[in-house]
């Protein structure tokens, strides 16, 4: 039987992650309040942060912007906008 959570993300419950996706207290949080589904969508908002902002994972700095944007997108609904991105009609 899948590990169920109350996702923080989208307020329901939801099929939680199989393992801790980031490391230290910020990968323990998210495991134990982010579904699956939530989780999905923060990478592909982390996907457009990274070409978008050129930002490479391997740079501590860029890991350090890349940790507070998806604490502040999972559990506040913040979200950082890339200058000049306009989304696709329909979204």
């Amino acid at each position: 039987m899948a590990r169920t959570v109350y996702c923080e993300f989208e307020k329901h419950e939801a099929e939680g992650l199989d393992f801790a996706p980031w490391p230290g207290e910020a990968g323990k949080r998210v495991y134990a309040h982010i579904g699956k589904p939530a989780w999905a969508k923060w990478l592909a908002h982390q996907t457009m942060l990274i070409n978008e902002n050129r930002l490479s994972p391997m740079d501590p700095k860029h890991r350090a912007f890349l940790q507070e944007q998806m604490l502040k997108f999972l559990f506040e609904g913040k979200t950082e906008q890339v200058a000049g991105y306009v989304p696709p009609a329909g979204d």
